[in-house]
Parts: C-alpha cells; sequence; structure tokens
C-alpha cells in the first residue's frame, strides 16, 4: 500500500521545535505530506510557541519549493457542538450540527484568509474529522473539490465531493501491498517513540507525495457504502474510549 502524510494543526504558534524536527525526518526520506492550516486559529490547546511571523511566506515556500499541499483546516479549530458528523471518531465539532448558512459563513471566512495570503485552497480537512451534510454542501458552494477525510484503499466519490482517505488503523495499513492511504499527523504531540516510528516507517514503506494522491482515480461511494464507514469510525471511537476508562 503507497502511503501518504498529511500534518494537521498547522499554525503560525504551533511547536516548531517539533515540527521542524519531523520536517527533518521527512526530508530525508523525500517525504511531501498535506499542511492543514488552520486559517485564524482560536484553540488554545494549539498556541504552543510564540507566532512565526514569517508563517505564511514558510508555507507556501514549502508549496512551491518543495511539492507540499497546502489545505484549509477548519477556521478557528473551535469545537462549538458535541457532534460526531458523518466520521464519528470523536465527539465534538467545528462545523457538524452548525445550521448551513453559519456553515458556510465561517467556511467563507477561512478561505478569504487564505486567499489574502496567496493560498487557493481546494481541499478540506475538518477539525475532530467531524462534518456533516451541510458541511459538504457548503464546501461545493465556496469551490471546494475535495476533503481529507474517510476510509477506504482508494479516494471515492460522494456528495459531488472527492474524499481523500485516512487510515483506519496503521498497523493493518503496512500490512498491505494493494491501494493507498494517508496517516495522520499531530506535530505538536509527538512523542520521541513517534519519530522512532515514522523513521521505520518511512524507511520501509512505499512513501507517496500527497501531489500523487491527488492524480488517484476515484470510485463512486453510494449509502451503504457511507454506513459502513460511520460503523466503522464509530466503533473505533468507542473501542478508544473504553480504553481510555480503563486506563483512568
Amino acid at each position: 500500500m503507497r502511503i501518504s502524510i498529511r500534518l494537521d494543526d498547522i499554525t503560525a504558534d504551533m511547536n516548531w521545535e517539533k515540527f521542524l524536527r519531523f520536517k527533518d525526518l521527512m526530508d530525508r526520506f523525500g517525504v511531501k505530506p498535506l499542511l492543514g492550516i488552520v486559517p485564524d486559529n482560536h484553540d488554545p490547546k494549539l498556541r504552543i510557541d510564540p507566532p512565526r511571523t514569517d508563517f505564511w511566506d514558510y508555507v507556501k515556500e514549502r508549496r512551491d519549493k518543495d511539492g507540499w499541499v497546502l489545505c484549509m483546516h477548519g477556521c478557528h479549530h473551535i469545537y462549538t457542538t458535541e457532534k460526531g458528523g458523518m466520521l464519528p471518531l470523536n465527539r465534538q465539532s467545528e462545523f457538524a450540527g452548525v445550521p448551513y448558512e453559519e456553515q458556510r459563513d465561517l467556511l467563507r471566512k477561512g478561505k478569504d484568509i487564505l486567499l489574502r495570503h496567496g493560498i487557493e485552497p481546494a481541499l478540506f480537512m475538518a477539525p475532530a474529522h467531524s462534518y456533516d451534510l451541510n458541511t459538504l454542501m457548503a464546501l461545493r458552494s465556496l469551490g471546494f473539490t475535495g476533503l481529507t477525510d474517510g476510509f477506504g484503499d482508494k479516494p471515492y466519490l460522494y456528495s459531488e465531493l472527492i474524499f481523500y482517505p485516512i487510515s483506519y488503523r496503521k498497523s493493518d495499513s503496512l500490512k498491505k501491498s494493494d491501494g493507498v492511504t494517508t496517516f495522520v499527523v499531530h506535530c505538536n504531540t509527538l512523542e520521541e517513540k513517534d519519530f522512532v516510528t515514522y523513521e521505520e516507517i518511512f524507511r520501509e514503506q512505499d512513501m507517496m507525495p500527497y501531489t500523487e494522491m491527488l492524480e488517484q482515480d476515484a470510485v463512486r461511494r453510494g449509502t451503504l457504502g457511507c454506513q459502513r464507514e460511520y460503523l466503522m469510525a464509530l466503533v473505533k471511537r468507542t473501542v478508544r474510549e473504553h480504553g481510555e476508562r480503563q486506563a483512568r
């Protein structure tokens, strides 16, 4: 299986030491990821370092010089509902459960910020992987063409948008020989063992630039496929929450 990387929670005030260390690791192995940029970060959990003054120029340089792909990651990264949405990996959302017009206004605000900084986003990355049908309708109305989310071994078309899949379980993805998927990385919370693990993955696996993920043919997915995906996400969340309760 070919594996691409997406980096979530990219902000001017993120943990730059961990980000740059992971960047060095990716550079060593020629890994070219997708960056999920929060247009206007209001999430105190993501505010770690003093804001980098050249942030927008820096991420555009990664796009233009290194071939990385830039993506819009929510707007404020603030959870305002307790909805899991269509992919209920979590119990919180910036978008799912919010009325359509409010979602569209929020998405338009985020896109306008990126446009003012010379970034025209075609892809969307929902905070907490949580979105609903109103989110998809609003994204279409604003010219977005796809999302980095959903499960599967190839991109799929649903609601006139292309979904580029993330890994359901990394250990299973590493064993497969066919298909494509994306590993989700949060640089802010990386631990030493994570750097070791990803170095092994980059060395041993067939790593795919995210630009090539975007070139993959998409298959159409119907309602049954989305229902199956919903149940998979619900099971994964339930197992995770059970483990968290047991660890307390």
